[in-house]
């Protein structure tokens, strides 16, 4: 093994720590704060979990994919050949699209609509039922790239 591989490797690591710490813990968040019911802590979490996805969300899948790619790449390993990767790269791919195409637009209209409740005393029902499709599918992005992890550490064939 040569250096550059290491240190991509590390890259690797850190955007999976950064990634998936981000998503576990900012679901945890909001899941705590809707639980309060209370409007200026919902509308308070609700900005930070849009905040921290654009910061650690986005940096940490930055580092994952340009590591991971440059790293099979120049040690020729063909990436969408080898199973492990393949599968690896394909559950984190519908994950992102999950992100892209549902859990940020939800997160974007919540954070809206709670900084206009979070003055008030009643959240509407339409904050609640944005809150149970965010649960499902948010539920469902963060198991692949965890099923994405296995793949990646066990390198089934």
């Amino acid at each position: 093994m040569n250096d550059t591989y290491l240190w991509l490797k590390l890259l690797h690591i850190v955007g999976v720590i950064l990634f998936m710490g981000n998503i576990i813990v900012t679901g945890w968040w909001k899941f705590m704060a809707d639980r309060t019911r209370d409007p200026k802590i919902i509308a308070f979490a609700q900005r930070q979990v849009t905040l921290t996805d654009y910061v650690f969300t986005a940096g940490g899948i930055v580092l994952i994919l340009i590591s991971g790619i440059l790293n099979a790449v120049l040690h020729d390993m063909d990436y969408l050949g080898i199973k492990w990767m393949a599968w690896g790269l394909g559950l984190f791919t519908i994950s992102g699209m999950i992100w892209i195409a549902i859990l940020i637009p939800i997160q974007i209209k919540q954070e809206r609509m709670a900084q206009q409740f979070s003055s008030q005393t009643t959240i509407p029902d339409g904050y609640w039922a944005l809150c149970n499709l965010w649960n499902i599918f948010g539920t469902i992005a963060t198991l692949l790239p965890l099923l994405a992890v296995y793949f990646m550490v066990f390198k089934p064939v």
